[in-house]
This record gives structure tokens, C-alpha cells and sequence, in this order.
């Protein structure tokens, strides 16, 4: 008797009209939303590679880089030295996650920026010459497969245990580096074959009390694996040709059949994912950014200070909660990764400064008394009545010293939604507040020039001039 399985084998693997794609789809061809939502996705990415330049496991990569030496094709942000494409691949992109303040698709379940964005730029460095639209039309599409592959997954992260980010950003990496590269299909194919070869990324890195420094060297080893996979495709190197649903393609083997092949190609070339994007205005998990949210409202319409809190509930709904398991450990993180993904380290920041800024999350914060002691206030409550979501409405409520029980509305959509935007003024903004935690000094007029050039992405003649502006005057010893 015949299975789905072996249905899916008989029919066109979705690896063929994704590839298509890749190669039909023109710069005039993306609606104007996905030309501006990509331009933001560059700024922001760019943003967070440089900030996290200063962040944990960076300066060890850098290092290991430098060890490697090689052939000078594509920029380090932020430290200025030119390695093999590859190479400034897997170290941008693990600096454009290491902060978790990178782009998400909420709805999927991912982020996008730093493999699709850190694969584009590397081998647009390599080839030269490379112009904005080619970049946007690159980045759109790398933005758009990952994020229908985490859309068409109907296994839960937690179920299935492959975090999508890292697992779906090989493809996402290949289809960005194949665009600029000018590949054919049966390339593009092969991209997604040898791309499916490398393809991996777990959840264990930072569940329960294990917070290891490979959540953000996954995102790395994703962006270089999709750029060789589409390089060695180039050189005429051949991959699985059903990659996607074959027996064993990566939907029936690592997620066991349970995906939709609609929401994966319906639409395809005309309704671009990257136009769904979220950006963050904090730098923690997404999950995290709608009690942030509540803990700034009610601080702010009461008046709150530290010393008027006596307990703080946090409501959360029935899914497996390591943002606040085990909750001694996420009231006083002893990690950044650990501080990144807590619902009470972060909610007590907002309360005890009214923001959540960058440095909230790095070592020295993290023996922050006074955060710490609102911290030990705060307690979760499941609550069955919140509906599970990839980012779940969020409910607080405060009980002061002098007797008053504060409630917060619930909020739906977290701030940096579509539906709850940050504008182009608030993106540049935070771009500035990464541009200086760079690892080298960038000097006002690059980082307002960057954004200038952001905004204007299409016009550009040659993206390494933007490339350029992120880089210090020399290499960061």
C-alpha cells in the first residue's frame, strides 16, 4: 500500500519551482513592500553584526578566522579584516545573532537576517561589483524560502526538537548566494541538495539549564554552508534533487511528513514572506518582547519605581516554558544566552529602568543588584486561557507595597509587529545604539551615511561602499 511518503517522491519535488524562482525573479518583479521590508532587514541586520561583535564567542571566532588566513574576498563588520567568503560568512552571521536582537518571522518562527543577509554581502564582495537591487532581489529571496519552509512546518520546534533558524537558514543562505551568483536552476537544485547535505540546528542549546554559545554558532555554520553549497553548485558539484520532499528529504525525515506543501509554494513570485517580517526593539527572545512590553506600560502609567513593587505575576500559556524554567536560574542569569531567553531578568530590567537597552544583556549587567531584586519578584502563572502562539499574548500583573493590585491589558502583538511597527526613525535609531558597541570605532557621518544608504538601497552602485562605511579606519587587534 502506498504512503504519503511515497506519494510525495512521484510528484515534482518543491526544491524545482523554489529554484525557479530563484533564478526568475527579478529586481521589477518584488512588490514595493517587499523592496522597503528588505531595505529595513539590511539596516537592522547590519546593526545587530556589529553589536554583537563585542559579544561572547565573537573574539574566538575571529581569532580562529585569522588562524585560517586566505584569500582577502569579503569583509569582517566591525573588525576590518578580509578573509575568504565563507569565512566572513560564518563569523557575520554568528555576530548578527549573538545579541538575539536580530530580525524574526514571527509567524514561522525564525530569523532571517544574519544567514540570508551575512551570505548575500560575502559572496556580493566576491564577485564585486554588485548593486543594491541585485542585493535587495538576493536578500527577498533568501528571506522568502526559510520563512515559508518554517511556515510550512505544522511539528512544533519543541516536538521535533531541530530549531528552524539554523535548519532552514541553509537554504535561505544558498538561495541569496545563487541569486547573486547568477545560477541556473539545475544549480540552484543542486544548491538545495548540498545545502540539505549540512543542513542542522538543535533546541538543546538553550533549553532547561544548558545555554551553550552554539545558539549563535548555528545561525554561523548555516550562512557559510548555504554560500558553499551554492559556490560548489557553481563549480558544478551536484546535491540531492528532492532535497525538500523526497523519502528522506528534510520534511519527511527531520519532520517526520508534517509539513503543508501549499504553504510552502503557494503564492511563490508573488507574494514575498520578508514583507512579514518583525524587528525587534529589545534584545532578548522574541517570546519575551510582549512582557517587556506590559512591564514598560504599567511602569509607565503608574508612576512605578523598583521600591513600590511587592510581587509581579507574569500570565503564560500552556507550552513548554524554559523562558522561565528552572526560575531561580532565570531570575539571576549567570550567562548572556541565559539572560537572553528569561521572562523575568528582562520584564524586571523594564521595571527597574523603563528600557531594555543592549548592554541589559551583557556580562556586567548581569550582577546588576537592583535588577536582580525586582527580579526575584517576578513569578509566572499558567494561565489556559492565553491561546498558544509562535509569539503568545502577554498579561501582567503588579501588586504594590502600599496595597494596589495594577493589571496590564493584554497585549497582543508585540511592539515591532507589522501590525505594531517600528518605524524607519526607530530602526536607525537602534542601528546607531549597535554602531556603538562595535568592536571597532565606527565614526558618526559612516553610520549616518550606512543609514542613508539603507534607506536608498536601490540606488547603490556597488554594495561594498556600504560594506565600507561598518568597517574601522584599521583591522581591530
Amino acid at each position: 500500500m502506498a504512503t504519503l511518503s511515497d506519494e510525495r517522491v512521484k510528484q515534482e519535488d518543491a526544491a524545482s519551482p523554489l529554484a525557479a524562482n530563484v533564478v526568475t525573479t527579478t529586481f521589477e518583479s518584488l512588490p514595493a513592500e517587499a523592496v522597503e521590508a528588505t531595505k529595513n532587514d539590511v539596516l537592522d541586520t547590519l546593526g545587530t553584526v556589529v553589536a554583537g561583535s563585542t559579544s561572547a564567542a565573537s573574539r574566538e571566532i575571529l581569532e580562529l578566522g585569522r588562524e585560517w588566513g586566505g584569500k582577502p574576498e569579503s569583509t569582517l563588520l566591525a573588525f576590518g579584516d578580509k578573509v575568504p567568503a565563507p569565512v566572513a560568512t560564518f563569523i557575520n552571521a554568528t555576530m548578527g545573532h549573538a545579541l538575539d536582537y536580530d530580525d524574526t518571522h514571527d509567524k514561522a518562527v525564525l530569523h532571517v537576517g544574519p544567514a540570508v543577509i551575512s551570505s548575500a554581502l560575502a559572496v556580493s564582495e566576491r564577485v564585486g561589483g554588485v548593486d543594491g537591487k541585485a542585493l535587495i532581489t538576493a536578500v527577498a529571496l533568501g528571506a522568502d524560502l526559510i520563512s515559508r519552509m518554517g511556515l510550512a512546518t505544522t511539528q512544533s520546534i519543541h516536538e521535533g526538537g531541530f530549531m528552524f533558524t539554523p535548519l532552514y537558514g541553509y537554504f535561505g543562505s544558498a538561495a541569496a548566494a545563487a541569486k547573486v551568483l547568477g545560477l541556473d536552476e539545475a544549480e540552484v537544485v543542486n544548491a538545495f541538495g548540498i545545502a540539505y547535505a549540512q543542513a542542522s540546528g538543535n533546541v538543546q542549546v538553550n533549553i532547561d539549564d544548558e545555554h551553550a554559545l552554539t545558539k549563535r554558532l548555528q545561525v554561523g555554520f548555516a550562512a557559510k554552508g548555504g554560500l558553499m553549497s551554492a559556490l560548489l553548485a557553481q563549480k558544478g558539484l551536484t546535491g540531492a534533487q528532492q532535497s525538500m520532499e523526497g523519502r528522506f528529504g528534510i520534511f519527511n525525515l527531520y519532520q517526520r511528513g508534517q509539513y503543508d506543501r501549499s504553504t510552502l509554494l503557494d503564492g511563490l513570485g508573488e507574494q514575498f514572506e520578508v514583507a512579514n517580517l518583525s524587528f525587534k526593539p529589545y534584545s532578548c527572545c522574541r517570546q519575551i518582547h510582549g512582557h517587556v512590553d506590559a512591564a514598560l506600560q504599567l511602569r509607565q502609567d503608574y508612576g512605578l519605581k523598583p521600591e513600590d513593587i511587592e510581587t509581579v505575576t507574569i500570565f503564560v500559556n500552556r507550552d513548554p516554558h524554559p523562558l522561565c524554567d528552572p526560575l531561580e536560574l532565570r531570575r539571576r542569569p549567570t550567562e548572556e544566552v541565559v539572560a537572553q531567553f528569561s521572562i523575568p531578568y528582562s520584564v524586571a530590567a523594564a521595571l527597574t529602568y523603563g528600557k531594555v537597552l543592549i548592554k541589559d544583556y551583557t556580562l556586567p549587567a548581569l550582577s546588576d543588584e537592583a535588577v536582580l531584586a525586582v527580579a526575584e519578584k517576578v513569578s509566572p502563572q499558567y494561565d489556559s486561557s492565553l491561546p498558544t502562539r509562535s509569539v503568545p499574548p502577554a498579561r501582567m500583573e503588579i501588586v504594590t507595597k502600599d496595597g494596589r493590585t495594577l493589571k496590564s491589558d493584554d497585549v497582543l502583538v508585540a511592539k515591532g509587529h507589522p501590525d505594531n511597527p517600528m518605524s524607519f526613525a526607530e530602526l536607525a535609531d537602534k542601528f546607531r545604539d549597535c554602531a556603538s558597541h562595535s568592536a571597532g570605532p565606527l565614526d558618526s557621518d559612516s553610520v549616518e551615511r550606512a543609514i542613508e544608504l539603507c534607506a536608498n538601497l536601490e540606488t547603490v552602485s556597488d554594495v561594498s561602499d556600504l560594506v565600507k562605511l561598518l568597517t574601522p579606519a584599521a583591522p581591530v587587534a
